[in-house]
């Protein structure tokens, strides 16, 4: 039974992965962090941490239907509090992208679809009952992510990441890349592992 507890961990999980984004840019810390808040809040929310990921959850069978739009306005108001931080210490978290809009799309969508099939296979499967490297392999997945595609397509693979910034900076031109393509690769993440695994 999802829990209020849920959405605060939710919340503050984001927060701190839209804070390493903002705040390091650098691959290997927010790689980091996202691993640090799985386990920190994998047992109590399941660790999404991200609309997409949540979005593949839920296409997969493992979170009621209830309970999406819950977790993303949690994941939302953890970025939008993350972009205050960040305003407020003088940086500034834009993310733009250095090539087409249909480019950097195709890699927001590739790369979310590892992310998320990477969470959906090692936190949901019956493979990995019991196993505890989920939180490892899901921050490598972000990590890897980060380095191929974060000099194409602003790396964002979360629309929370993108959202709070983006609205707070007034920034609207590439909000639809980065909501609806990692949306599209954590459905396509969801589907195909619903091919792969029929039994779960």
């Amino acid at each position: 039974m999802v829990t209020l507890k849920a959405y605060i961990m939710e919340l503050i999980g984001t927060m701190f992965l839209v804070l390493a984004v903002g705040l390091t840019g650098n691959p290997i810390a927010i790689g980091v962090m996202l691993m640090t808040m799985v386990y920190l809040g994998g047992h109590i929310s399941g660790g999404h941490y991200n609309p997409a990921v949540t979005l593949a959850v839920w296409i997969r069978g493992k979170l009621p239907s209830k309970e999406v739009v819950p977790y993303w306005i949690s994941q939302i108001m953890g970025g939008l509090i993350a972009g205050i931080i960040i305003l407020f210490v003088g940086k500034s978290l834009i993310p733009m992208p250095s090539v087409g809009i249909m480019h950097a799309g195709l890699i927001e969508i590739l790369l979310t679809f590892v992310i998320a099939s990477t969470v959906l296979t090692t936190a949901t499967s019956k493979a990995f009952k019991d196993s505890k490297v989920y939180g490892l392999a899901i921050g490598a997945a972000l990590l890897t992510a980060a380095f191929i595609g974060g000099d194409i397509s602003g790396g964002v693979f979360n629309p929370a990441v993108a959202i709070g910034p983006l609205v707070l900076a007034g920034a609207y031109a590439n909000m639809a890349l980065y909501i609806i393509a990692p949306l599209v690769g954590g459905a396509l993440a969801a589907y195909l592992f619903k091919y792969f695994n029929p039994k779960g």
